[in-house]
């Protein structure tokens, strides 16, 4: 008895080794991702950790079952989580939000534009390699020494397969994860990884995949909200515009419809002493230039676009969802689509790869009759920090104006590439700099930089169409604000980003636009505006009819100018969060039904 009491002993000890390591595994592995993210262990409560932890067990014990190797499948599940924490660390920096579920369906996009991006390690990032490093040390030592060796047969992988089903189980019921006090939070999604874990936060944002039914939603009271705006319009409602010089007064414009890559306003915020003027030429035109508020931050082109071209907002969708590539399944009204009622020929170009955001796929469903991307431009492309540049874009839509057939009308829909970030290119030299602290922020001296060679292919662009006898109407607005240094942007806005009012935060999503044409006319020039109102005014201006729901979204900024994903402002120039309770929670309530049954709806 007394030699078999060690050998039981020893047997026992060894089992209970063998279980904490398998525990210890999917903890370690959700501090090492949360630390490279920017937490730390003990900002996180056991329940949080309990939840993360349980969907990191949902794979790796499977893995363990499958290999039969706890350590090594260990050694694999740690640094994968390390690798998710670093690539969401990277996203959230150059966009603001980190990966979110549907980001998944856009992976063609984001290896397209990920070469022109540069990455540095943290110093938690190079800790974590240390951390690694040294744990594969220590299995190199523990195998020669005979320790570490972790091995399954038999009953024990069938009980660590069930293990992980378990915790599938648990993790993939979302509700279960709220129990634990994990959570998604729609408007700071950065901060809910970093709160609630990264996995965590990221499969509780699964349940905003599908776009929830309005309260009180019916094709019925859709329709009725559609009779009523168009019975209240009145003189408000009607077209805006009047046109005073001679023959080509009578006819319709050519609509060119250009939406600027990153293309901001810094300077219109006061704050900045730059060495030059970044706009000079689009400053001094003499058309309609205003701001309009878009509904994402330093990334989501293809959002802006939606929002522009069909007057839908962002504000109703799942954050950070991608429109085209999730709701864009079959014909759906757009600018392309009414204008073509009017025999217009509408184009798509954007110098890009083609399969960008399913832009190939949407175009056709929204109305185009044509796409063009980079591969098929009809003029040399020249580029500019690794993208095609402005001159060559706009050279391009020239080329389709020349090339249209006698009588055709254009509606040319151009998305530029030009600025897109990063800005980190070595042989782009900045011409801009910040006259009082010249060379401090790198990024944004080779922005405006950029912003500058837009102004100055738009005036080429400009003068070309001056010189036009059919009447042109030229749009030009900018998607989103750039991700440049937080220090930077801090500045620029006279405010940190923590201190920041509701309005000088709504600042960040503001853009400018323009509209510039070869004849005479007059028109409002709204001092609020948000991009899925810009659309129908663009059409308005072009004495053009946008129908019910374009006379319901003109009816609807009379006393809501501005609607965006991340807030609003009413009539009187007030900015307000959507957390907020007030009079204006009805009439948002009722585009919320418009807008579902115009993008869900039977018709």
């Amino acid at each position: 008895m007394k030699e078999r009491w060690p050998e039981e002993a020893r047997r026992g000890i060894e089992l209970a080794e063998k279980g904490l390591f398998l525990l210890a595994v999917p903890f370690a592995a959700f501090y090492m991702m949360q630390f490279i993210f920017g937490g730390m262990p003990w900002e996180y409560s056991f329940s949080v950790a309990l939840g993360n932890a349980l969907c990191i067990g949902a794979v790796y014990y499977p893995l363990c079952a499958l290999t039969g190797r706890p350590v090594i499948s260990g050694l694999i599940i740690v640094i994968l989580a390390g690798v998710w924490g670093a690539a969401n660390y990277y996203i959230a920096q150059f966009r603001g939000n980190p990966i979110l579920p549907w980001d998944l369906t856009a992976l063609q996009t984001a290896v397209a534009v990920s070469g022109s991006y540069h990455f540095s390690l943290t110093w938690r990032m190079v800790l974590a390699l240390f951390l690694a490093g040294g744990l594969i040390a220590l299995m190199v030592c523990g195998r020669k020494r005979g320790g570490l060796r972790l091995h399954l047969r038999g009953a024990g992988r069938g009980i660590i397969l069930a293990c992980g089903l378990l915790c599938l189980g648990a993790a993939s019921q979302i509700d279960n994860l709220k129990e634990l006090g994990i959570s998604a939070d729609v408007w700071d999604q950065a901060k809910a990884y970093r709160e609630s874990g990264i996995l965590g936060a990221f499969l509780c944002n699964l349940e905003f995949l599908d776009v929830d039914v309005p309260e009180g939603y019916s094709a019925g009271r859709a329709e009725e909200l559609l009779t009523e705006a168009a019975a209240s319009g009145g003189e408000e409602g009607e077209i805006l515009v009047s046109q005073t010089t001679g023959s080509v007064s009578q006819e319709t414009p050519h609509i060119i419809a250009i939406m600027n890559e990153s293309w901001a306003d810094f300077e219109e915020f006061g704050n900045l002493s730059l060495s030059g003027e970044v706009m000079e030429y689009i400053h001094s035109l003499d058309c309609v230039q205003g701001h309009a508020y878009t509904s994402v931050f330093g990334a989501g082109t293809s959002a802006s676009e939606f929002e522009f071209l069909t007057g839908n907002t962002m504000t109703f969708l799942p954050p950070g969802s991608i429109p085209y590539q999730q709701y864009i399944l079959q014909p759906t009204s757009s600018m392309a689509s009414v204008l073509k009622e009017y025999g217009y020929t509408c184009l798509a170009f954007h110098p890009g790869e083609r399969s960008s955001w399913q832009r190939d796929q949407a175009y056709p469903l929204l109305g185009f009759d044509q796409f063009k991307c980079g591969e098929d431009m009809d003029v040399e492309a020249a580029e500019s920090h690794g993208y095609i540049n402005d001159q060559s874009d706009f050279n391009q839509l020239i080329w389709e104006f020349e090339n249209r057939q006698p009588g055709e009308k254009l509606f040319l829909f151009n998305v530029t590439i030009q600025s897109h970030g990063s800005y980190t290119d070595p042989d782009y030299p900045a011409r801009m700099q910040l006259a009082d602290e010249p060379g401090k922020y790198p990024l944004a001296e080779q922005y405006l930089t950029l912003v500058q060679e837009t102004d100055q292919a738009f005036q080429t662009l400009i003068q070309y169409f001056e010189r036009q006898e059919e009447p042109v109407m030229i749009v030009m607005f900018g998607d989103h604000q750039p991700s440049l240094e937080q220090e930077f942007l801090d500045k620029a806005y006279g405010v940190k980003q923590e201190d920041m009012t509701m309005e000088e935060y709504m600042g960040k999503f503001r853009v400018p636009y323009l509209i510039w044409t070869n004849y005479e006319w007059e028109a409002e020039t709204p001092q609020l505006m948000s991009l899925n109102f810009l659309g129908e005014y663009v059409l308005e201006c072009a004495g053009i009819d946008s129908g019910e729901y374009g006379g319901f979204l003109r009816e609807f900024r009379q006393e809501i100018p501005a609607l965006t994903f991340s807030g609003y402002f009413d009539r009187e120039g007030n900015a307000h969060s959507h957390l907020e309770t007030n009079e204006f929670a009805e009439k948002i309530e009722e585009y919320q039904i418009v807008q579902y049954q115009e993008m869900f709806g039977t018709k």
